[in-house]
């Protein structure tokens, strides 16, 4: 049952399908949305994006419950779906739309972020420091429908069966 407060939380962790599979099976998520933030372009297409020219992400939107999924426990996520230690790239997806970057919604998440961040980092659990970006959230830009589910509405396409599917049963989740 989810609570009366949701908070949003938006996550840039390489491809926002990859991000999205792993996402849509943590209790608490309540609901997702693919778009794009962080650059200059207003509306952006997904083809400008891919093109590298916009600044923009490819980010998650991400609607939770906080009773449910506090915001330092959906970092923990975030953390491990991806590399947070290559700077513009998530294995063959290399530019900076790919960038590992936490947009914050509130001074409060920004130091839940950091602290994080900075807990990660000493950890000695990754090949190399962190290079996400934790900067205030700006305008999100919807992807558009045919991005939102995309896992699971595509799950014999060659990207899903290649590198989405091994990180779900790398994370244990279901594939």
């Amino acid at each position: 049952m989810a609570s009366e407060t949701t908070e949003l939380a938006t996550l840039g962790a390489g491809c926002y399908w990859c991000v999205e599979a792993v996402l849509q099976q943590v209790d608490g998520v309540l609901e997702l949305r693919s778009g794009f933030m962080g650059g200059t372009r207003a509306d952006p297409t997904y083809r400008e994006v891919c093109s590298g020219t916009t600044g923009h992400a490819e980010v998650l939107q991400v609607r939770f419950d906080p009773a449910r999924l506090p915001y330092d426990h959906l970092l923990a996520w975030f953390w491990k779906l991806h590399d947070p230690t290559t700077l513009n790239r998530q294995g063959n997806d290399v530019g900076t739309q790919y960038r590992s970057v936490i947009f914050t919604h509130s001074e409060e998440q920004e130091r839940v972020a950091r602290a994080s961040l900075a807990a990660v980092d000493a950890s000695g659990d990754l090949p190399g420091p962190v290079v996400t970006e934790i900067t205030p959230a700006g305008v999100f830009y919807p992807a558009g429908q045919d991005h939102d589910d995309y896992y699971r509405r595509n799950r014999e396409a060659q990207y899903c069966r290649f590198v989405i599917a091994p990180k779900l049963d790398k994370l244990g989740l279901s594939s």
